[in-house]
């Protein structure tokens, strides 16, 4: 059974930062692209950020400057570091597997 499980959300200041992490079990992430989306209360789900399997990384406009996203095929994670946050970051992040899997999402609140 795959799991896909995202953790360090919270509640932070605007101007903080949070790492979000992504433990994946019942398959190697070595196999799978990984790529961090979000989605906002009435918003679409849109990509965040996303990393190879070679470890090439491509950050969207919207975290670019202040994200970065890695991979541990080790430990079989992946996290997204977010700097500078702003309310507008304020999301459910959710980590993908391409194609396949889905985590359930860690909530993401920045206040102002």
């Amino acid at each position: 059974q795959v799991q896909v499980v995202e953790s360090g959300g919270g509640l932070v200041q605007s101007g903080g930062s949070l790492n979000l992490s992504c433990v994946v079990s019942g398959v190697s992430i070595s196999l799978y692209p990984v790529g961090w989306f979000r989605q906002a209360p009435g918003r679409q789900r849109e990509l965040v950020a996303n990393i190879l399997t070679t470890g090439t990384t491509h950050i969207m406009d919207v975290g670019e400057g202040r994200f970065t996203i890695s991979r541990d095929n080790a430990r079989n994670t992946a996290s997204l570091q977010m700097n500078s946050l702003k309310p507008e970051d304020t999301a459910v992040y959710y980590c993908h597997l391409y194609t396949d899997y889905w985590g359930q999402g860690t909530q993401v609140t920045v206040s102002s």
